[in-house]
């Protein structure tokens, strides 16, 4: 029986590599289709398709023919080619252009077959479950489609549902992708550097992760958890999840009704003052980034509504951008260094976001900044400025070959289209100023006292840590060399003395770090009026300033007798 299984498999594997080599002839490109398969197959293949079908390709550029050729396909190529728009460090341009318009609005599917998978998903009858459920979806795309129902307690939902048979398509098609990636880098050289296996991979983790609704519903239920937890957020709604109604195949939340955010007559007939919205809609995204750390990373129109209560609501959460608090920090000073023209920390922030701090050409590499930064600062039109930051800064990253966290991409299309949506509303609003607030006090944030001193004490016991752990190392090194699994033989006369030397060097440096360290605490307990206090001043900087004293007292002593010892060898004439 397995045997048959995967012949089965294999066969429809089979029949759907030749399917996708038909279409990429259907628009042209042979060449690459005869790279793909055995010299002189492809002909055969171009006599399926007709020569009315090849001229009416002929009208379209090569990359308008690539998200063609994606939506043709199906599901899985359209979410493929969704993704890849989130890597211009890979693809050019003009493809991410055209990636960015691809469409996954399809038919929906029956709504008898979507009461078979609830029924299957939660064992129990629709009647049961539900007050009422309407047959008809409301909203439909390639991988789900959404019913309205009502729940026995009257609240109205909003069902999620998978479409029948998905994700096998969706792993077959997976298995076609990894055969095709392995002949392009097989049979063309040139496509190793993009990483074909290494894009389909990504793609297999990002899309099984998107299948999986218990995924979004977590989605949901943090931001929601951000929203609650800020005080000052009273403009911001998400959807409440039922979890009971919750599994991997369907996802239940509140049903929200609102106008459409890009609808401008519709909410002006109905009272509300865009620029408010605007205004509302900006200052939710700018804490999602740089307050939370977690924010929607696709708000076009389409996912945004206005509730009657003037609430800005976000909708599917399926694709998330998550943010280290390290590059929140990074981030915040990236914009504040571009506003202030200041080279030094551009460069310095891309080096912390950066995977690889090493950059080949630094100076090629902050001449190209420099420019940007001239040209931005005489600028007078900065509409959309964030992310004109960002995009410009990718060009440069992309041109030197610094790697970035996906997050990057992520975040700059993202913020294309939100101030998109900002300036539809009001083009007159200066994101940049609206953000510097949040941005300073994310800075702020990692200037406080008790931070620093936390971080302070981390590294003194990460040090102390690995010192404990040094002897054990060495001994470790010493016994390999005795087994002769290393070779050394290294022979320098005088480096005893200097070693010495260099071990006080270290020493004293280390200290000194410590004892500035502990200065630069005690001033910010201070400033900052810390409790508890003594004579007017915080307990915490007296005890700082203690120990700083007692640090700097010890590093004189050891420099003194540090003047009086020589090197053995050393000979004063």
């Amino acid at each position: 029986m397995g045997f048959f299984t995967g012949l089965r498999s294999r066969y429809k594997s089979f029949v759907r590599y030749n399917q996708i080599l038909r279409v990429f002839v259907k628009y042209g490109f042979e060449e690459l289709v005869a790279y793909m398969i055995v010299s002189g197959k492809y002909r055969f293949i171009r006599k399926f398709i007709p020569q009315t079908t090849k001229r009416h390709a002929q009208k379209y550029t090569k990359w308008e023919k690539m998200r063609l050729i994606c939506e043709e396909l199906g599901p899985t190529f359209i979410k493929f080619g969704q993704i890849l728009s989130n890597r211009p460090d890979l693809l050019p341009d003009d493809l991410i252009l055209q990636f960015e318009k691809l469409q996954d609005n399809v038919p929906p599917f029956s709504g008898s077959k979507a009461k078979e998978v609830v029924e299957l998903e939660l064992k129990q009858p629709i009647e049961k479950l539900f007050a009422s459920f309407e047959l008809d979806a409301f909203a439909s795309a390639s991988m789900a489609q959404v019913h309205r129902v009502t729940l026995n307690t009257g609240e109205k939902v909003a069902l999620k549902i998978q479409r029948p048979n998905i994700r096998k398509t969706i792993e077959e098609d997976i298995k076609v992708m990894y055969q095709l990636a392995t002949l392009f880098e097989k049979r063309m050289p040139s496509t190793r550097s993009f990483d074909p296996k290494g894009l389909v991979k990504n793609f297999e983790q990002s899309i099984l992760k998107e299948l999986d609704f218990i995924h979004e519903s977590v989605n949901i239920q943090r931001f929601y958890g951000n929203i609650k937890a800020d005080p000052t957020d009273s403009t911001t709604r998400t959807p409440k999840v039922f979890k009971q109604y919750t599994t991997s195949k369907i996802l239940a939340m509140e049903f929200i009704q609102g106008i459409k955010i890009s609808d401008i007559g519709q909410l002006k007939s109905k009272g509300f003052d865009v620029r408010k919205i605007s205004r509302k809609l900006a200052v939710s995204y700018i804490k999602q980034v740089f307050q939370y750390g977690f924010f929607h990373a696709d708000p076009h129109p389409g996912n945004i509504l206005v509730t009657r209560d003037g609430e800005v609501c976000f909708l599917d959460f399926g694709m998330m951008g998550n943010i280290l608090p390290r590059d929140i920090q990074m981030f915040a000073n990236l914009f504040i260094s571009v506003k202030t023209e200041d080279l030094a920390g551009v460069v310095r922030a891309l080096q912390v976001m950066s995977e690889n701090t090493v950059i080949n050409d630094l100076r090629a590499f902050e001449f190209a900044l420099n420019e940007f930064l001239m040209s931005y600062s005489v600028s007078l039109y900065h509409q959309n400025e964030m992310s004109t930051i960002l995009l410009q800064l990718k060009d440069i990253i992309v041109d030197y070959g610094i790697k970035v966290p996906p997050h990057f991409f992520l975040l700059a299309r993202s913020m294309v289209t939100i101030e998109g949506v900002i300036h539809h509303l009001d083009p007159q609003l200066d994101l940049m100023a609206l953000a510097r607030p949040y941005i300073a006090q994310s800075i702020k944030k990692e200037l406080n006292p008790m931070k620093l001193l936390r971080k302070m004490i981390n590294g003194i016991y990460e040090f102390g840590s690995y010192m404990e752990e040094f002897p054990q190392d060495l001994r470790n090194a010493i016994r390999k060399i005795n087994n002769g699994k290393v070779s050394v033989d290294l022979t320098h006369k005088g480096m005893d003395p200097m070693i010495h030397t260099m071990n006080r060097v270290s020493k004293h440096i280390i200290t000194s770090i410590i004892l500035s360290g502990l200065l630069v605490g005690s001033a910010m307990f201070i400033i900052r009026d810390i409790e508890p206090k003594w004579n007017g001043i915080s307990v915490f900087a007296l005890m700082g300033m203690i120990a700083a004293i007692l640090l700097a007292v010890g590093i004189w002593r050891d420099l003194r007798k540090g003047d009086h010892d020589d090197w053995p060898g050393w000979n004063h004439d």
